[in-house]
C-alpha cells in the first residue's frame, strides 16, 4: 500500500502558478443551514455546547434560535489550498487557516461562497524538504448577499518519497495509554467548562488570564470518521461509497492508490489507515487540519459565552496528531482594548499533545459585552 510518489518539477510548478487568481467551483457542501446539519457538525467535532444542539436553550438567548459553531463554514466550502490541485502524485497537507467572521450563521440561512487561488510560495521544511505552499481565499455570503466570513486556507505540497527519507516522525511511536492515563484524560474531558448563558464581561477580563482547556483524545479512527461525517464535504472519494466514490477516483487518479486487494482507494485513507499513513512517513492515521482548527475555536467559544463573538482566528498545523495522541487545547489573554467602539480581547491559543509538543499555535480576537 504505497501512495503515488511524484516529483515537484519546474514545469508542474509553472502550471500551478498559472492558477493564481483563478476561481474554482465547489460541487459539494452544505448550502441550507439546518438544525440537523449544525447538530451533526457539532457532534463530529465533539462540541457539547447547547447553543449548537438545544433548540429550547437557544430560544432563550439573544439569537432566538440555534446558531452554528464558527468552524461550521468548513461544511460549505473547505477552506484550504487543496482544491487548487496541480502537481499530481505530490502529497498535499492542509497546513493552516486564518479567519475573519462578520456575523453568526443561523438556522435557515443559505450560505454560498467563492474560492480562488491566492498565491503559490516555495519553501523548505524539516518534514518534506522542498515544498510548495498553496494559498486560497474563500469568501462566504448569506442569502441576503451579506458577507459572513473570509478565510485564507493554505496547504503544503511535498514529495512523499522525500518525506520518507527525511524521517521527521521516525522516532514517534503510537502512544500506549495506561489505565491511569485514560482516567486522567477522561476526567479532564468531563471537567471542560462551557460559559454559556453567563456573560463574560470585558471589564472582568485580565491580561494573562488562562482559558479553561478543551481536551480531545485519545485520537483514533472513529474520531476521524465522526469528523468526516459531520463535515459533509467529500474529497475525491472519502465520504462517498461504491459507484459515486469510484467515479470520483477515476476522474482524479493521482489522488488514489491500490490497497492490498488491488481495489482503488482514496488518498484520504491516510487519516484512518495506518498502512496508508506509513507510506507517507507518518506512523499512523492522523486528524484533519480543519478538525484541529475546529477544536481550537471551541476553547474560545467555551470561554467567551453566548454573548461573545469570535471576530478572527488563525492557526497553523505544525505536527501530526496521530492515533493514541491526546490534544490539550489551551489559551490565554494577551491584550484587551477598545477599537471603533468594540470591546475586544486578543488571545493566544494553541494545541499541545501529551508529549508537551505544540502541534498547532494560533491567535484569536473576541468581542465581549460590557456592563451597563
Amino acid at each position: 500500500m504505497v501512495l503515488q510518489q511524484s516529483k515537484i518539477t519546474e514545469e508542474g510548478l509553472r502550471e500551478l502558478r498559472s492558477r493564481i487568481g483563478s476561481y474554482y467551483e465547489f460541487k459539494y457542501g452544505n448550502k441550507e443551514v439546518t438544525v440537523d446539519s449544525i447538530r451533526e457538525f457539532a457532534e463530529g467535532m465533539g462540541d457539547p455546547n447547547p447553543l449548537w444542539h438545544d433548540e429550547e436553550y437557544a430560544k432563550q438567548t439573544h439569537f432566538g434560535k440555534i446558531i452554528a459553531p464558527p468552524a461550521y463554514l468548513y461544511t460549505v466550502i473547505y477552506a484550504t489550498g487543496m482544491r487548487v490541485g496541480g502537481l499530481p502524485g505530490v502529497g498535499s497537507f492542509h497546513s493552516g487557516n486564518s479567519w475573519e467572521f462578520y456575523q453568526p450563521v443561523k438556522v435557515g440561512d443559505l450560505i454560498t461562497g467563492t474560492y480562488r487561488c491566492q498565491d503559490v510560495v516555495e519553501k523548505e521544511s524539516q518534514f518534506g524538504g522542498r515544498h510548495i505552499n498553496v494559498y486560497a481565499e474563500i469568501k462566504y455570503y448569506n442569502q441576503r448577499d451579506e458577507p459572513v466570513a473570509t478565510a485564507i486556507g493554505w496547504s503544503i505540497r511535498a514529495e512523499r518519497g522525500t518525506s520518507q527519507r527525511k524521517g521527521k516522525y521516525s522516532e514517534v511511536k503510537v502512544q500506549q495509554n495506561s489505565a491511569a492515563d485514560l482516567e486522567s484524560i477522561y476526567r479532564a474531558i468531563e471537567n471542560v467548562v462551557i460559559r454559556g448563558k453567563e456573560p463574560r464581561y470585558w471589564e472582568d477580563v485580565s491580561v494573562g488570564e488562562e482559558l479553561p482547556p478543551v481536551v480531545k483524545g485519545p485520537f483514533g479512527p472513529f474520531e476521524a470518521i465522526a469528523w468526516k461525517t459531520g463535515w459533509h464535504v467529500p474529497l475525491w472519494g472519502m465520504g462517498m461509497a461504491n459507484e459515486l466514490r469510484l467515479r470520483e477516483l477515476l476522474k482524479h487518479p493521482a489522488f488514489s492508490f491500490r490497497d492490498a486487494s488491488g481495489a482503488i482507494q482514496t488518498a484520504e485513507a491516510v487519516h484512518v489507515d495506518d498502512k496508508a499513513a506509513k507510506s507517507i512517513a507518518v506512523p499512523s492515521g492522523y486528524d484533519f487540519g480543519a478538525q484541529r482548527n475546529a477544536w481550537m475555536s471551541q476553547v474560545v467559544t467555551n470561554w467567551m459565552g453566548d454573548a461573545g463573538f469570535l471576530k478572527s482566528m488563525e492557526a497553523s498545523y505544525r505536527r501530526f496528531n496521530v492515533f493514541g495522541d491526546t490534544q490539550y487545547i489551551k489559551g490565554k489573554v494577551t491584550k484587551k482594548y477598545i477599537l471603533k467602539a468594540e470591546h475586544l480581547v486578543d488571545l493566544e491559543i494553541w494545541s499541545e499533545n501529551q508529549r508537551q509538543e505544540v502541534t498547532a499555535p494560533g491567535l484569536a480576537t473576541v468581542k465581549l459585552p460590557v456592563k451597563q
